[in-house]
């Protein structure tokens, strides 16, 4: 595996600092990808062990992060060390599976140089929800008994993250069930005839990456990428890899996200998206609607004889998903003024545009395990 593999690298790196509210904080550019954020009080770095890696979307960057990852750090200062990945920047038409090896020797490398981090958390946006399900299987390793023997792959072991405790996963507008369903890449309306026009001309556009999405890749004769994240194979153990995190949560735009649609991001089917009316909490304005979802054995449930507007291969993601608990969180900015930013606004790209999705950022810190 990915994890046992990488050597030592000298890295250059390049501090910054940041006056925020409640005190400073501190930067640093490794110098080969990503972006460090911490607190530049030095008892608080010290004690944080806790890393928190956020994955940037298509044509995306590290620095689409940069509000969040602030703002982790200025809440949970001794208890945070965020880092923003940056190593598959201008680089995301390569691959689910490139990207993803990408940013496992990422982490890998940050790890190194913290060695007294304990635990691991991810927050992805959009396609980086996908990049970093296929890095955390290529890093996880079963936990072992003291003689060396592999424990069974149960609640009671759920192994490690590169050596890593892993805590939170969370992914905001991830197309979970990739874009070739019917609606889910909302700016093509709907329409049939252009969602399959779509599916045969999206690799002249977004490349490899663009063939994963529409799930028409085929590596070498293997099913596509998507399903076999569902699954332990020769590449990684990506179902186990996932169903170590102490919780899973998904957010979602509910409507003018133009990119990903509710339906993909949230892992639902058609008749599962919830009716909602406001918002949950005053404190949270844009979020509309939150459920716990618990895990169902996939085999043991009865065939679903409505396919619900899914084809096979999307109900079989909507199965194996649902096989692992999820918390899902719902949220709107049907009110905002750049409504139609959604797909940006969910994450706060850019604070002077975006900055109606500050609550959603806080909702995510608020509920975070430590």
């Amino acid at each position: 595996m990915l994890w046992s593999e990488c050597s030592n690298l000298d890295l250059t790196r390049f501090e910054k600092r940041s006056d925020m509210e409640n005190g400073a904080i501190s930067s640093t550019d490794t110098g080969n990808g990503g972006e460090d954020v911490y607190s530049s009080e030095q008892s608080n770095a010290f004690n944080a062990d806790h890393l928190v890696v956020m994955v940037h979307g298509i044509l995306g960057s590290g620095s689409d992060w940069k509000y969040a990852a602030e703002k982790f750090v200025q809440q949970l200062p001794d208890k945070v060390f965020v880092h923003c990945s940056e190593r598959n920047a201008a680089k995301t038409l390569d691959g689910v599976d490139v990207m993803g090896d990408r940013l496992a020797e990422e982490v890998l490398e940050v790890i190194r140089r913290k060695p007294s981090l304990r635990k691991i958390s991810f927050i992805a946006h959009s396609v980086g929800g996908l990049v970093a399900r296929y890095a955390i299987g290529k890093m996880y390793k079963p936990t072992m008994k003291v003689n060396g023997e592999e424990l069974l792959k149960n609640e009671e072991s759920k192994g490690k993250i590169a050596g890593l405790e892993p805590v939170n996963f969370l992914t905001a507008a991830t197309p979970h069930l990739g874009s070739r369903g019917n609606k889910q890449v909302p700016f093509l309306f709907g329409v049939t005839a252009f969602e399959k026009v779509a599916s045969c001309v999206i690799h002249l556009i977004f490349r490899r990456t663009g063939r994963h999405l529409f799930m028409n890749d085929d590596d070498e004769g293997k099913p596509p990428l998507l399903k076999r994240l569902l699954e332990d194979n020769e590449e990684g153990c990506f179902l186990s890899a996932l169903r170590s995190f102490e919780r899973r949560v998904a957010y979602s735009n509910v409507g003018y996200d133009n990119i990903v649609g509710w339906r993909t991001s949230s892992i639902r089917r058609n008749s599962e998206l919830p009716k909602w009316e406001d918002s949950v909490d005053e404190k949270y304005p844009h979020v509309v609607y939150e459920e716990r979802c618990k895990a169902y054995d996939k085999e043991l449930c009865e065939p679903t004889v409505e396919t619900d507007g899914l084809d096979e291969l999307e109900e079989e993601l909507v199965n194996g998903l649902s096989s692992l608990s999820w918390e899902k969180v719902d949220v709107s900015f049907h009110n905002s003024k750049a409504k139609f930013a959604a797909h940006s606004i969910i994450q706060v790209k850019d604070q002077s545009i975006h900055s109606d999705g500050t609550d959603v950022i806080q909702h995510m810190i608020d509920r975070f395990l430590l």
